[in-house]
C-alpha cells in the first residue's frame, strides 16, 4: 500500500502544481503516525466507567497492514484492547465509520440497544450517524467539557476515583516454556516491542506486576511477567538445590530485566554472570550485594537481626506449616500498608526475633483486617495461586545461601556495564536504602530512584518512566 500511496501523493501534488519536500517519504510518514500520544483523561474516564459496570467500546477505522511498519498500530491496539471491553476494527467488520453497520456490529457484540449508548466523537458526521440510530451523541470540541457531559449523562464522577490500569488474569495472554526436562515456566505476555522480563519476589507471583504490565506495554515494550520457579503455575520441584541461583539462571536471549526482592537478586546475578544476555537491568528494593569469599553468608545473616526470619526459614517444613495453615491470614499479614501498623511491628523491630518467638506471626490476630492496598479479589488470587504448590518452593529460595555463595565465588566477577536502575523504598524494614550505598563502584552506569512514602515490600507500584 505504501508505494501506491506515495505515487498518489506525487500525482495529486503535480495536479495542483505543488512540489513535495525533497525528503518526502510515505514510509516515514506512517512511521511518524505510529508515534502517538494517548489522551490520558479519556483513558482514565473509561477506566472509571468500567469499574462502575458500564461497558466501553472503541470503533476504529483501521486496515490490515502486512508490512514491517505495523509497530505503531500494534501499540495503539495493545492500549485500546487492554483498556476497553470491545475494540471493533473496520478491517474485520467490513465497514467503516460513519457507516451505520459498524455501529450495529458493536451494538450486537455488546448486547445493548442504541438508546442505552452514549457516543463520543470529534467528527460531526459520525455524531450525526450515531444520533440517527438513536444514540445519545457528544461531539468533542474540548475534552474537559466533553467529560463533564459524560459525567452529567451517566451520573458517574469520571474524573475522580482514578487508579492505574491493571491486568485481569482472565483477560491476558498466558504462556509456558520448558527450561529443562520436568520444569516448565508460566508467564504472562502483553505488548509488542523490545522485551522486558519481570521477575517477582517472595511471597508473590506474576500478578504482583499487574499495574506495571499494561504501563510498560503502553510504552512500546513486549512485557513478560514470570511465575518464578516454585510459584503459581510454574513447576515447583521439591528439592532445595533446584532453587539455587545457578539453577534459576534464565536461558533467554537479550532482554531488559526488572526484579523485585528475590527477583532483584536474580537480575543482578544475570547481569553480572551472563552480561551478554542483558540489555539493561533494574531492581526494586534489592541492591547488588558483592560476594565476599572470606565470609560465609549464613554467619553474616545471623549477625544481622533484621534477617532473622531467613534463619527461621531454613528448616524444611517449619515455616511451610505456619504459612500454609491459613492462606488468607498469611497474605493479610504479609501485605501491609505501612511498617508502622500494629501488624507490622514484628517485621520492623529486630527485638522480636522469629526463631525465639516460635514463628513469623506469633502474637498476630487470628483474623487480621485486610489492608486497603490489597483488594479482596487480589487476596483471593494470591490464595488461589499458593493453594496449587504451597510455600515449599518459595521458601527453598532462602535455603541456598551457602550453595549460592560457593557458586558465585567460583565465577569471574566484573563490573556491570549495561544501563542499570536501582529503586529504593524508604519504608522497607528489611532491604534498607542504606544497603544500596556505593553501588556505583560496581555499576558505573547506575541510575537511582527512591520512593519514600510507599513500601515496595507490599504491592509494587513503579512508574514506567522510572523503568525506561
Amino acid at each position: 500500500m505504501i508505494p501506491e500511496f506515495e505515487a498518489e501523493c506525487q500525482k495529486v501534488a503535480a495536479d495542483q502544481g505543488l512540489s513535495l519536500p525533497e525528503q518526502f517519504s510515505a514510509q516515514k510518514l506512517f512511521s511518524d503516525v505510529g508515534r502517538v500520544e494517548f489522551n490520558k483523561p479519556v483513558l482514565d474516564a473509561a477506566a472509571v466507567l468500567r469499574r462502575h459496570g458500564i461497558a466501553t467500546c472503541v470503533l476504529a477505522n483501521i486496515w490490515v497492514d502486512d508490512t514491517d511498519q505495523r509497530d505503531g498500530v500494534a501499540r495503539i491496539l495493545s492500549v485500546l484492547e487492554s483498556r476497553f471491553d470491545l475494540v471493533v476494527r473496520s478491517c474485520y467488520a467490513g465497514v467503516r465509520i460513519p457507516e451505520p453497520d459498524i455501529f450495529t456490529n458493536a451494538l450486537e457484540k455488546l448486547a445493548v440497544k442504541p438508546q442505552e449508548v452514549i457516543w463520543l466523537d470529534i467528527d460531526e458526521e459520525s455524531v450525526k450517524a450515531a444520533e440517527v440510530l438513536g444514540m445519545t451523541a457528544v461531539q468533542v470540541k474540548d475534552i474537559t467539557e466533553a467529560l463533564k457531559e459524560i459525567q452529567k449523562l451517566t451520573g458517574i464522577e469520571v474524573t475522580s476515583d482514578l487508579q492505574p490500569p491493571s491486568c485481569d488474569p482472565e483477560n491476558v495472554s498466558h504462556g509456558y516454556v520448558n527450561i529443562k526436562p520436568g520444569v516448565r515456566i508460566h508467564y504472562v505476555d502483553m505488548g509488542d516491542g523490545p522485551p522486558v522480563l519481570l521477575c517477582h519476589g517472595f511471597p508473590e507471583s506474576w500478578f504482583s506486576w499487574r499495574y506495571q504490565i499494561p504501563a510498560l506495554a503502553d510504552a512500546g515494550f513486549r512485557v513478560l511477567a514470570l511465575d518464578m520457579k516454585g510459584y503459581g503455575d510454574t513447576t515447583a520441584p521439591p528439592d532445595i538445590e533446584e532453587y539455587s541461583q545457578e539453577q534459576i539462571m534464565l536461558g533467554i536471549p537479550q532482554v531488559t530485566l526488572v526484579g523485585h526482592d528475590w527477583g532483584g537478586a536474580l537480575v543482578w546475578n544475570m547481569a553480572q554472570f551472563h552480561s551478554e544476555r542483558v540489555r539493561a537491568v533494574a531492581s526494586l528494593n534489592t541492591p547488588l550485594f558483592p560476594v565476599d569469599p572470606k565470609t560465609n553468608p549464613m554467619e553474616k545473616l545471623k549477625a544481622m537481626p533484621i534477617f532473622d526470619y531467613q534463619i527461621y526459614f531454613q528448616k524444611p517444613g517449619v515455616a511451610e506449616a505456619e504459612l500454609e495453615k491459613n492462606l488468607e491470614r498469611t497474605f493479610k499479614l504479609m501485605f501491609i500498608a505501612s511498617c508502622m501498623t500494629a501488624l507490622a511491628l514484628s517485621f520492623c523491630f529486630p527485638c522480636l526475633l522469629f526463631c525465639l518467638s516460635g514463628g513469623l506471626f506469633v502474637g498476630s490476630p487470628d483474623d487480621p483486617a485486610r489492608s486497603a492496598i490489597l483488594s479482596e479479589s487480589a487476596l483471593q488470587y494470591y490464595v488461589q495461586q499458593f493453594t496449587k504448590s504451597g510455600f515449599r518452593g518459595p521458601l527453598n529460595w532462602y535455603r541456598n545461601g551457602e550453595r549460592n555463595w560457593h557458586w558465585m565465588c567460583s565465577r569471574p566477577r566484573g563490573k556491570i556495564m549495561m544501563p542499570a536502575l536501582m529503586v529504593t523504598a524508604g519504608k522497607d524494614p528489611v532491604l534498607l536504602p542504606a544497603f544500596a550505598a556505593g553501588m556505583e563502584n560496581l555499576v558505573p552506569n547506575l541510575t537511582r530512584g527512591h520512593i519514600e512514602e510507599y513500601s515496595l515490600e507490599t504491592d509494587v507500584y513503579v512508574e514506567v518512566d522510572v523503568i525506561k
